[in-house]
């Protein structure tokens, strides 16, 4: 079983930054990878970035160039740093993490970017 607490989002003007961070605990050895999703109003959930277990990425085109996910293995967590945000990426971003076996998520956490 693992747990994912995130925090870190906010409102925020067109253009600015936002760092989201995501806290793992439990059964963290079996994870494998980790990463971050976000659903915008009337649209389907869809993943922004992902970071496996060896340090490999993949990011949603759409954020690519602006949004870095990384992770601090002492602490447990992955962290995903938004620049240059537009009114595009506002939406509740919710913490994935899986393996073989499980998969978990966080609570979600509210975007918002204004224009």
């Amino acid at each position: 079983q693992v747990q994912l607490v995130e925090a870190g989002g906010g409102l925020v003007q067109a253009g600015g930054s936002l760092r989201l961070s995501c806290a793992a605990s439990g059964s963290i050895v079996s994870i494998v990878f980790m990463g971050w999703y976000r659903q915008a109003p009337g649209k389907q959930r869809e993943l922004v970035a992902r970071i496996i277990s060896g340090g490999n990425t993949n990011y949603a085109d759409s954020v690519k160039g602006r949004f870095t996910i990384s992770r601090d293995n002492a602490k447990n967590t992955v962290y995903l740093q938004m620049n240059s945000l537009k009114p595009e990426d506002t939406g509740v971003y919710s913490c994935n993490a899986g393996g073989p076996y499980f998969e978990s998520w966080g609570q979600g956490t509210q975007v918002t970017v204004s224009s």
